[in-house]
C-alpha cells in the first residue's frame, strides 16, 4: 500500500488507477468497514483450514510471510527505533506471543471445534474483554452503564456457548471450541491492554515489529505439533487459506486499520470494530452454509448492546478505544 498523499497535495488526473487508489485512501469509512470484513474473513478462514493445514502451523506461516513482506518497508524505522524498543523488549517479546501467537494458535484450534457463526460472536465480546483488563491492570474507571454493558455482553456470550439453552450448561458442559475462542479473547485482551504502554513509535512499525516475534515463537508449537500428528503440508486448499490470512486480515487490515485511525481518530475508528461478529455471522451462512439459529440473532443483540453500552462515557471522561492488530 502506497504512503498517504501529503495534505493539501494535487490530486492526480481522475480516471487514472492512482487516482481511484488515492480517492479510495481518503475514505475511513470504506477503509474501516473493509478491515471488519477482512478480520471477519479470518474466521471463515480458520473453518476452510480444517483438514488443510494444521493450526499451530498456519499460525507460525502467516506471521512468517507477513514478516517477509513487511520487513523490507518498515525494517530501517525498526532499527532506527531500537533504542525505544530495547529497553522493553522482553515485554514486547511478551505481547507479541500472547496477542499474536496465542491467540492465532487457539483460533484456529477453536475453528476445528465451532462454527464460524460462534466465533464470530464470541469474538465480538473483545472490547469488553479488554474494558475488564484495563480497569484490572490500569485501574481504568467503570461506571454503571460500562458495568451493565459488561454483563450484557456477557449473557450474550453465555447464550452462544450454551447454544441457545444456558442452563442446560450444567448438564452437558460447553463446547470445547467455544472454550478455546474465550481464552484466545482473554490473550488478545492482555495484549490490547499493554499496549497502553508500548514505545512511542508508529504503528506500523511496531506491528512490524511483533510479526516476526509471533513467528519464532510459534515455532516451538509447531514443531510440537507435528511430533504429535506428524508432519503435514498445506494441501493446495490450505496454501490458499494461508495468502487469504497473509493478505486480508493480517496485512490490508492492519494497514486500513491504521490510516482509518489516522484519518478519523482511534474512537470513531473502533465502532467499526462492532462490524466483525455481523460480517463473521452472515459469511458463514453464505460461504459455509452455516445455521443461523434464533439465538445466535438473539446473542448478537446482546453482544453489539453490551458492547455500545460498555463504551459509554464513565461522568465527563471519554474512554480510548483500543486498537485491535488480528
Amino acid at each position: 500500500m502506497p504512503p498517504a498523499a501529503p495534505e493539501g497535495a494535487d490530486a492526480p488526473s481522475a480516471g487514472t488507477p492512482r487516482s481511484i487508489g488515492a480517492r479510495v485512501w481518503a475514505l475511513p469509512q470504506l477503509l474501516l468497514t473493509l478491515t471488519a470484513l477482512f478480520w471477519a474473513g479470518n474466521a471463515i478462514a480458520g473453518q476452510l483450514a480444517v483438514d488443510e493445514v494444521p493450526p499451530f502451523l498456519l499460525t507460525f506461516v502467516r506471521w512468517a510471510l507477513v514478516s517477509l513482506l513487511l520487513w523490507p518497508i518498515y525494517g530501517r524505522q525498526v532499527l532506527a527505533h531500537w533504542g525505544q524498543i530495547r529497553p522493553r523488549l522482553g515485554r514486547i517479546v511478551l505481547m507479541g506471543a500472547l496477542g499474536f501467537t496465542c491467540f492465532n494458535a487457539l483460533f484456529y484450534m477453536a475453528s476445528e471445534r465451532t462454527s464460524g457463526v460462534n466465533i464470530g460472536i464470541l469474538q465480538g465480546a473483545l472490547p469488553v474483554f479488554v474494558l475488564a483488563g484495563a480497569f484490572l491492570v490500569h485501574g481504568s474507571a467503570v461506571g454503571r452503564i460500562q458495568a451493565l454493558g459488561v454483563l450484557v455482553t456477557i449473557a450474550g456470550v453465555v447464550l452462544v456457548a450454551a447454544q441457545g439453552a444456558p442452563l442446560a450448561v450444567l448438564e452437558i458442559g460447553l463446547n470445547t471450541g467455544d472454550l478455546l475462542m474465550l481464552a484466545a479473547c482473554v490473550f488478545y485482551a492482555f495484549y490490547t491492554v499493554a499496549l497502553k504502554d508500548r514505545p512511542a513509535i508508529p504503528g506500523t512499525v511496531f506491528f512490524t515489529l511483533l510479526c516476526p516475534i509471533a513467528a519464532v515463537t510459534a515455532i516451538p508449537l509447531a514443531l510440537a505439533e507435528a511430533a504429535a500428528l506428524g508432519p503435514k503440508l498445506p494441501t493446495p486448499e490450505g496454501w490458499l487459506v494461508i495468502a487469504y490470512v497473509t493478505l486480508f486480515p493480517s496485512c490490508l487490515a492492519q494497514i486500513f486499520f491504521l490510516r482509518g485511525v489516522d484519518l478519523v481518530g482511534p474512537s470513531r475508528a473502533g465502532v467499526y470494530i462492532n462490524l466483525v461478529p455481523i460480517f463473521a455471522a452472515l459469511l458463514a451462512v453464505a460461504l459455509l452454509g452455516q445455521r443461523f439459529a434464533g439465538y445466535h440473532a438473539v446473542a448478537l443483540v446482546l453482544v453489539l448492546g453490551g458492547i455500545w453500552l460498555a463504551q459509554r462515557p464513565v461522568g465527563a471522561t471519554t474512554p480510548n478505544r483500543p486498537k485491535l492488530n488480528k
